[in-house]
């Protein structure tokens, strides 16, 4: 029999390692399991090479909970430990035997890294026993420690190759002898550990050998497959080449990482062997609402230990937005696997990532164009948001950025397109491309019927990401202005033109002006008199382009000078078309309060049209249409 001290570097070390290593206490879970599928991936290695006698039989690692005599076990047969190991390896914190295993036989496939991860087991426990028997002829040994610096080792009668771990649960940790919480935790965790993974209540079994009346279970059968089930599935598709899958195969593993999604869009199967290796499949999902969207569905595995859900620094913001699933061991953990650390590596799959998503996008609308635009709704704010984020993406994706025509239903435009069916008719005296958009067809209906019938090309930019888009890509866009097509009077889109001649004499323009002298609350109404044509309104309401998109952002959150915006009062333009008949009849009205009223009712109208009418403003325009009609 062994007695001595744990080789630590300082006497203070050893409860720092058993109180703070880990942020969560449960992850002394996922590590011992990592280590347990770590001992059987080296005997697999080892037997490959033919430096195991026999066969290895299935390899597996078994979890039991003994809540009676507060116990959790972890059990493998894969490598075992010799008496020599075992002080190597476990009296000798942060020496990882890991580290050293891949050094010799350059096997990626090993996960652990630090050395530390078997010591998270104090965190949780009184005192630990490790029950081991190496693969070799060695004797089999024990080991056990109480949580001090002192443990005891020796060789025992432990026949079975492979190793078994058990943890005395403390009284502060009395939560992981709850069956539920543990298997929550092997599922979150261990979900697609490569070698099978099974759980076992012992105090569940025992207690299904039993009924109520005392006698004996009946269906035995039925017990023992229910806890033999595996709770981790050793081959998911992101460890399988893309040629071997099919839809179903895609969309079933969706439904394994997100049981109550939606079937996706489509889907990225991620495969890079260098300069780093990456292994993953991406998933689009459907989003039709601002409200669906949900970040932090991307999560990140090591060698099929699930890490983190935090991903920002792998993925690219705009990514965040997908689903499913990333797998590198090149990516740089800190020792609790958990956050992170800088490193050059995580640039480039980063950038790697980006590329692949824009390829997909552009193999995608090039090859199935009408599948696309179908799918354009969800997919767009995808788009848009990269090209916000990532100048790359950007450059990638003005080739299958795509624009609706909101005339014709159905009918899109790439820019490309879009500059070549409007290149004679929307180019103003700067001779910049002027993009007509609307941000609601529906309510700006008018305004784009009008466009239309000028022969100009309206397309919708409608989403809660197109204030942000829009200000964005017009600074990177050269020769491309945008313009929402309710800025201005249908004639002065484009640019500005000269004003044609009224109908009104002089004495009628001032006329017409003073009678839409009136205030409305948080608006600045600015009015002029112009010739417009007769199919034109009587009355025109916009918004200037500026001020409006500045109120537009402040709407979405903005900062700084948008914020400032977001407190002035909406800027209203009336445009009063002087050569509309109705106009002949209004100025010589001779009842001076029902010329007044109807003045009010046509400004009212034109404020309608842009939504700006609400409260009690709309009350009165309803009481004086009434009025008015008696």
């Amino acid at each position: 029999m062994q007695k001595g001290q744990i080789r630590v570097q300082t006497e203070n070390i050893f409860p720092i390692i058993k109180k703070f290593l880990y942020s969560d206490h449960e992850i002394f879970l996922r590590e011992l399991v990592s280590n347990a599928v770590d001992a059987s991936q080296k005997l697999k290695t080892l037997s490959g090479k033919g430096e195991v006698k026999g066969a290895i039989g299935d390899l597996r690692v078994d979890v039991v909970l003994d809540a009676k005599e507060k116990t959790l076990s972890i059990i493998d047969n894969g490598i075992g430990m010799s008496s020599e190991e075992v002080d190597k390896y476990i009296n000798q914190v942060a020496f990882s035997g890991a580290e050293e295993f891949v050094n010799k036989y350059k096997d990626a496939s090993i996960i652990g890294h630090f050395g530390l991860g078997f010591y998270s087991s104090f965190m949780v426990s009184e005192k630990v026993d490790i029950y081991s028997k190496s693969h070799t002829d060695t004797p089999g040994v024990f080991w056990s420690c109480d949580g001090s610096t002192e443990y005891e080792l020796y060789e025992v009668d432990y026949s079975t190759r492979g190793t078994k771990i058990v943890l005395h649960i403390n009284e502060e940790s009395a939560e992981f002898l709850d069956p539920h919480r543990v298997k929550s935790i092997l599922e979150r965790f261990c979900k697609f550990l490569p070698v099978a993974i099974y759980f076992t209540d012992a105090n569940a079994k025992e207690d299904a050998k039993v009924s109520d009346t005392g006698g004996e279970v009946e269906d035995a059968k039925a017990a023992k497959v229910e806890v033999e089930k595996s709770i981790n599935n050793t081959n998911p598709i992101w460890i399988r080449k893309p040629s071997e899958l099919t839809k179903e195969d895609y969309e079933n593993f969706y439904k394994e990482l997100y049981p109550f999604g939606e079937t996706p869009l489509f889907w990225i199967h991620l495969n890079v062997d260098y300069p780093f290796n990456l292994t993953g499949v991406l998933y689009f999902p459907k989003i039709k609402q601002s409200f669906e969207i949900q970040k932090d569905k991307i999560q990140l595995y090591c060698n099929q230990v699930f890490v983190t859900d935090e991903v920002k620094d792998i993925v690219p913001e705009f990514l965040m937005l997908l689903h499913g699933v990333i797998d590198s061991p090149d990516i740089p953990l800190n020792v609790s696997r958990s956050y992170l650390q800088g490193d050059p590596n995580v640039k480039k799959i980063n950038a790697h990532i980006t590329k692949k998503v824009a390829d997909k996008l552009e193999e995608i609308f090039n090859s199935e164009r009408k599948s696309f635009e179908d799918k354009w709704e969800s997919l767009g704010l995808f788009v848009k948001y990269g090209m916000i984020t990532d100048d790359k993406f950007l450059d990638k994706a003005n080739k299958f950025l795509i624009m609706e025509d909101a005339a014709a239903a159905g009918t899109f435009y790439t820019l490309d397109e879009y500059k070549k069916a409007t290149e004679a008719t929307q180019k103003n005296k700067e001779g910049k491309q002027v993009l007509l958009y609307t941000t609601n067809p529906v309510g700006q209906d008018a305004f784009i019927q009008a466009a239309v019938g000028k022969g100009y090309k309206v397309v919708k930019l409608e989403t809660m990401v197109d204030a942000a888009f829009i200000n964005n890509v017009e600074m990177k866009w050269e020769g491309i202005q945008f313009v929402r097509v309710d800025a201005d009077v249908v004639d002065n889109l484009i640019d500005k033109q000269e004003n044609v001649d009224s109908i009104l004499s002089t004495a009628e323009v001032e006329q017409a002006k003073k009678l839409f002298e009136f205030q409305v609350p948080e608006i600045t109404l600015t009015v002029e008199v112009k010739g417009l044509s007769n199919e034109a309104a009587p009355i025109v309401a916009t918004r200037p382009e500026f001020m409006r998109r500045m109120k537009d952002m402040a709407g979405m959150g903005g900062g700084g000078m948008t914020a400032f915006y977001a407190q002035m009062p909406d800027e209203v333009h009336l445009t009063i078309n002087g050569n509309h008949p109705i106009f002949q009849t209004l100025l010589k009205e001779p009842d001076v309060d029902k010329q007044q009223k109807q003045a009010r009712n046509l400004a009212d109208l034109a404020l309608l049209s842009q939504g700006l009418l609400k409260g009690a403003e709309l009350t009165n325009f309803i009481n004086r249409s009434v009025d008015l009609l008696k």
